[in-house]
């Protein structure tokens, strides 16, 4: 295991801007994204003697403590860090029900939509003109749902586009829209969930076919992003938990 230099730390913090690479310092999400082969791996720094796992071709360095916490966006970084490629996916129309998330900024919201999407069955994510899927707290927020192939990242303008050639059927999810609760649905769906304080934007409402909301007690005036789409998907999904 060679031992990293000064300069090549260095080189790695500008490295930091490039949007294709991802750093990732949660050893979990780590070994579960190598297993996989979902990312291509560059390299892995750590401060450990040896790694418990296969680095899959990437060059292995050891560093310092310090080293790591330049390199890592946590406080009290794990003991390895993994600088990998996230590989591009051709965009294909849906085959289950799917989540389009409309310029949400928050990564702990995206990321929670993400995992949940993939927990309740809607397996393509769209994200349109969001936060950036190599956003570290994105990442760990999702424990690495993000790197199963099927989330994409697209400009609202290039998904009305996709929307309208493959005739995707969309609802939207508003404070005016129908109970949820009520809703029969049928066919594959996609559910858009709306900018944390804008919501959903026009150009996107405009290919809903619906609105759906949550009934709410009086004098609730909203959920978080995260939380109300989550309840969405799943209520949409029920039949298909059900033993």
């Amino acid at each position: 295991m060679e031992r990293a230099s000064k300069n090549f730390i260095t080189s790695l913090r500008k490295q930091k801007r490039v949007e294709s690479l991802l750093f990732l310092d949660n050893v979990k999400i780590i070994k579960d994204s190598l297993a996989k082969g979902v990312i291509e791996p560059k390299y892995i720094l750590t401060t450990l003697e040896k790694l418990d796992f296969d680095p899959k071709g990437a060059q292995v360095f050891r560093v310092d403590q310090k080293s790591l916490e330049q390199l890592s966006d946590t406080k009290t970084p794990q003991k390895v860090l993994c600088i990998a490629y996230y590989p591009q996916h051709i965009v294909e129309k849906p085959k289950t029900n799917f989540l389009v998330l409309d310029t949400l900024q928050d990564p702990g919201n995206v990321g929670t939509l993400i995992r949940t999407a993939k927990a309740s069955g809607f397996e393509s994510v769209f994200l349109l003109d969001c936060v950036r899927l190599n956003n570290p707290k994105l990442i760990r927020s999702s424990v690495g749902a993000v790197f199963d192939g099927s989330v994409f990242e697209m400009t609202k303008a290039e998904f009305v586009s996709f929307s309208k050639q493959n005739n995707l059927k969309l609802v939207c999810c508003d404070m005016n829209g129908e109970n949820i609760f009520t809703y029969k649905p049928s066919g594959i769906i996609g559910v858009v969930v709306g900018n944390e304080g804008q919501g959903v934007s026009k150009e996107i409402e405009e290919l809903c076919f619906k609105t759906l909301k949550i009934p709410m007690k009086a004098g609730i005036e909203s959920l978080n992003a995260g939380v109300s789409g989550s309840i969405i998907m799943y209520e949409i999904n029920k039949n298909k938990f059900i033993d």
